[in-house]
């Protein structure tokens, strides 16, 4: 059996920097690392992010576009030519694959041409152009809570019909959404993965995978029996640690549930 690629997003180190990230990947043998484009200089230099991933001897396997409300003016307040940016940033660091989110509903005009757009850029660079699923934001109304989606046509990709998609499980948590019955409709269009967990809570929690309600060990070893070709990127949230050792703990915990699952299922269950 092949083994599935685990990289580790430059998110999971916030506040430290990408390059912090590029360190702790080497130090703990992560297979590369997926850059998180945002207020970071170095996550928007491509030739020094070359430097960085070469220096450290770790690959960059994927960009993650500009695309949350705090990077709306990164590389430019166009859309369209953020993510013509975060393709022509893949191919030049041999990353092949760019994680991206469904427009927002404002985002008239690009989201009529996100669909040909996906596949013009996929058609032409090579990349895979993974659309990821996100989650409603939820109120309180009359004493019912309700789901909004910021997001056209859905938060769930598969409503667009792209051929590669990213599956987040921290999302699928925040959204109430079955992560595996997603994963079957995603079916050989799932590429890439956003491991992390979540609670259940309506914000975007990003734990440690197995610290949560999400079926993170079940997609693992789903992934590993159906001969996953893609690459599954740790994406959790260390801000709340209490220095270096404890992010470091909580990334080698990240890693080793990753392996041990990706590995398939045990005998023994």
């Amino acid at each position: 059996m092949t083994r599935i690629p685990v990289g580790l997003s430059t998110a999971s180190v916030w506040p430290q920097t990408a390059s912090t990230a590029f360190t702790m990947a080497a130090d703990l043998g992560f297979d590369g690392v997926e850059v998180m484009v945002w207020a970071d200089p170095l996550s928007q230099d491509v030739a020094a992010l070359r430097r960085r991933s070469a220096r450290a001897g770790v690959p960059v396997m994927a960009v993650h576009a500009p695309c949350l409300l705090i990077t709306q003016r990164i590389w430019s307040p166009d859309p369209e030519q953020r993510l013509r940016r975060a393709v022509e940033a893949a191919q030049d660091l041999d990353a092949r694959t760019v994680v991206v989110h469904p427009p927002f509903r404002w985002q008239r005009r690009y989201a009529d041409c996100f669909p040909d757009l996906v596949a013009e850029l996929e058609d032409r660079s090579g990349v895979a152009v993974a659309v990821e699923n996100m989650f409603p934001v939820r109120r309180g109304v009359g004493g019912r809570s309700m789901a909004m989606s910021a997001f056209k046509p859905s938060i769930d990709p598969t409503d667009g019909g792209h051929r590669h998609y990213t599956l987040d499980l921290s999302h699928t948590s925040a959204a109430h959404v079955d992560a595996m019955e997603l994963a079957e409709r995603m079916g050989a269009g799932l590429t890439h993965v956003h491991l992390a967990d979540g609670s259940g809570l309506s914000k975007d929690e990003h734990l440690v995978p197995g610290r949560g309600d999400q079926p993170c060990a079940h997609l693992c070893e789903s992934l590993a029996e159906r001969g996953f070709q893609g690459q599954v990127i740790l994406e959790i949230s260390t801000r709340r640690a209490r220095g270096s050792a404890e992010r470091t703990k909580d990334l080698a915990e990240s890693l080793l549930f990753a392996r041990l699952h990706l590995a398939g299922p045990s005998s023994d269950k």
